[in-house]
């Protein structure tokens, strides 16, 4: 396990320990923003960690805003 996939684990238990939807939106888009200039340098394993990261966070933002609705 690389340390990127402990980080990301531990921000995912803590978004699920908010529930917020905003967070995890936030989270999300971050990491989209921090993988493009590695696509650019040609850091491919880190930056297609992130994207995959990114749609795990914003997977999880859709959850939390149909948990939102229903109550």
């Amino acid at each position: 396990m690389k340390p990127q996939d402990i980080l990301f684990i531990l921000v995912l238990l803590f978004l699920l320990w908010k529930r917020n939807p905003t967070y995890a939106i936030v989270a999300g888009l971050g990491c989209l923003v921090v993988a493009m200039p590695l696509f650019h340098f040609w850091v491919f394993f880190t930056a297609e960690r992130l994207v995959m990261y990114s749609s795990a966070f914003l997977l999880l933002a859709i959850v939390l805003f149909g948990f939102d609705k229903r109550k």
